[in-house]
């Protein structure tokens, strides 16, 4: 199944291209509609199977076409680890990057100077 299947908006799909992602794994390919449709979803599967894409790609797409007030936020994103956090934080920079979606990773453990950040454009 292709990317283009699942009826992304323009915009994410830039950032799905950018980051020469075409065809979805199998995870994806049964999360993603699932999550799109307002369902719960609990995904297990190895490190690699595209997991983190097929949360966040349905995250985004919502975030982009439903109406909400600007500067407000929309989504937390709960994680037991800096190193998932901070791999998270990277994977929604790609994907949201031709997007008005900014995002930070918060964790705890460092100095304060390791926070990633997003900037608007």
């Amino acid at each position: 199944m292709k990317f283009t299947d699942f009826g992304f908006d323009e915009r994410l799909m830039e950032g799905i291209d950018a980051s020469g992602y075409e065809n979805a794994t199998p995870v994806q390919e049964q999360v993603i509609p699932m999550i799109m449709a307002g369902k719960d979803v609990i995904a297990s599967a190895q490190t690699g199977t595209g997991k983190t894409a097929a949360f966040l790609l349905p995250l985004i797409n919502k975030i982009i076409t439903t109406p909400h007030e600007d500067h407000t936020n929309n989504a937390l994103i709960i994680v037991p680890t800096r190193e998932l956090a901070v791999q998270i934080a990277q994977h929604m920079e790609g994907l949201s990057y031709f997007t008005s979606v900014s995002s930070i990773a918060v964790y705890g453990g460092g100095d304060g100077n390791a926070l990633f950040r997003k900037k608007r454009h």
